[in-house]
């Protein structure tokens, strides 16, 4: 390998996202390339200044990377020459029988580790899904948690069966009666560690392996790994300004489950119709279907209230209700919940303490004490005037580069805005670029599960800082210009 294409693989694939450190990604990436002989024995390493300076690292991180390559014989050096990997690593991995892709996996493990296409715990422009972080009032919430700890009762250190804090679960009904229009009691309200696992409980109960899933095409990539991982058959169904579209449906795909995201289409941002809705209820009861809703980011409309969920509309109990407060208050807060119908909550509360473990009791009581005592609510006003100042930012900067060349979704709502590119961009070499530049662009065309109709960016702002949404969008709308 020549010292360039070193250099360049290793530009590339360093991921500066804080949850690895830089020089343990730079050990593992060369040993890595070593084993799998992409390196060959005898082949010379950058000079670590030289290294150092092309990856902006620290020259000691790189000397430590090497060093401890060396020290495993992975390398070895030789004075006055420079570092070179190890001949003596090339001539055993050469008699080592041919590593097979996806070796060990099942047929359900290789389809779901395919799915692992999308970077995922990023953060800064664009990361989508992520809030912001620095206002969220921390020491209110430490102070919470604090008093919480030192009340809670023995029991609570112990495994718990009830579904959630019956305060918190009292907290959640209260808030969602008012705000989001959902017909529920307490004991319809099941907590869970987040949304996906909610979404994994639904399936597991409510499906068998095979049974046809209808899924929003583009949709939510999480929900298509959780309905997947329960054996489902994905039906993708095309998304347009009324939401999912029923009637575009393929023929005899009668689904067991439908996957939606109403009040707020991901990634597109479209509001599903009031016609379209009935249309969904009225289906679900024909076929005996179980609609799951999805309420994501449903609390941040900036023209309007928000929009009532589906469930409260319908006459029957054929809807289970997803939502979660990680996308409102921050993501290391696993905890989401699932509306039940009465028929259904026991055999879910059952089948929960049964797959899974509940969480820590006092940092619920501590989120029951938020939502009541209005730091939820006033947190939720404060952050939807922030986002619609941050939207209006993003889209007056790149309208005002790109003109009318790359359309922005419509919408006064969400956490992102949806780019769309002509057909000869491709949005995923274009993330690619982008990642170079610290711009963490999530490609349109990953969400569809069949031929994506259109290429484009999921770009979120609602974590980002005003001056950086601005110096982000020029430099992504320098690097667009020569493509459009």
């Amino acid at each position: 390998m020549q010292t360039d294409w070193i250099i360049e693989h290793l530009q590339r694939c360093l991921l500066r996202d804080g949850q690895t450190t830089l020089g343990q990604q730079l050990y593992r990436l060369l040993r890595e390339a070593i084993r799998s002989q992409q390196l060959k024995g005898g082949t010379a390493l950058p000079a670590s200044r030289t290294l150092a300076q092309a990856l902006q690292l620290g020259r000691n991180t790189v000397l430590a990377a090497y060093d401890q390559l060396l020290a495993e014989g992975y390398l070895h050096s030789k004075q006055g020459a420079g570092t070179f990997v190890s001949p003596l690593f090339a001539q055993q991995s050469a008699h080592l029988p041919p590593t097979m892709p996806h070796a060990g996996l099942s047929q359900r493990g290789q389809q779901l580790t395919a799915q692992c296409r999308l970077p995922t715990g990023l953060t800064g422009a664009f990361a989508p899904g992520l809030p912001e972080l620095q206002q969220f009032p921390h020491h209110t919430w430490q102070r919470l948690q604090q008093v919480r700890s030192k009340q809670a009762p023995a029991h609570w250190w112990h495994y718990q069966q009830q579904g959630g804090l019956p305060e918190l679960r009292q907290a959640v009904c209260d808030y969602l009666q008012l705000s989001r229009s959902v017909r529920c009691q307490p004991e319809q309200i099941l907590i869970v560690q987040g949304a996906q696992q909610a979404l994994e409980l639904a399936a597991r109960l409510l499906s068998d392996a095979g049974d046809c899933a209808w899924m929003e095409d583009p949709g939510y990539i999480g929900a298509q790994a959780a309905l997947q991982a329960a054996g489902l058959q994905l039906i993708p169904v095309p998304v347009d300004e009324q939401g999912l579209n029923p009637a575009a449906a393929p023929v005899g795909s009668t689904p067991r489950l439908i996957y939606i995201t109403p009040s707020h289409q991901y990634p597109s941002g479209v509001v599903m119709s009031l016609q379209r809705r009935l249309e969904l209820l009225q289906l679900a009861e024909t076929c005996n279907s179980w609609i799951i809703e999805d309420d994501y980011d449903s609390e941040f409309r900036y023209d309007t209230q928000p929009i009532a969920s589906l469930q409260g509309l319908a006459s029957s109990e054929r809807v289970i209700y997803v939502g979660t407060f990680s996308k409102v208050m921050f993501p290391a807060l696993r905890l989401g919940y699932l509306v039940i119908p009465p028929t259904l909550t026991d055999s879910f509360r059952a089948a929960y303490a049964r797959f899974y473990r509940e969480g820590s009791y006092a940092q619920q009581a501590a989120l029951a004490d938020f939502i009541e005592q209005g730091h939820f609510a006033r947190h939720i006003r404060r952050m939807r005037e922030l986002y619609r100042i941050r939207q209006q930012l993003l889209r007056h900067t790149l309208e005002h580069a790109l003109g009318s060349a790359v359309p922005l979704s419509a919408g006064q709502a969400g956490m992102h805005l949806v780019a769309r590119l002509p057909a000869h961009v491709d949005d995923q070499q274009l993330s690619s670029l982008a990642a170079r530049e610290q711009l963490w662009l999530r490609p349109l065309s990953g969400h569809y599960l069949q031929q994506p109709e259109q290429n484009g960016l999921v770009l979120g702002y609602a974590g980002v800082e005003e001056t950086l949404i601005r110096q982000s969008a020029l430099r992504l709308a320098q690097l667009l210009e020569p493509m459009l």
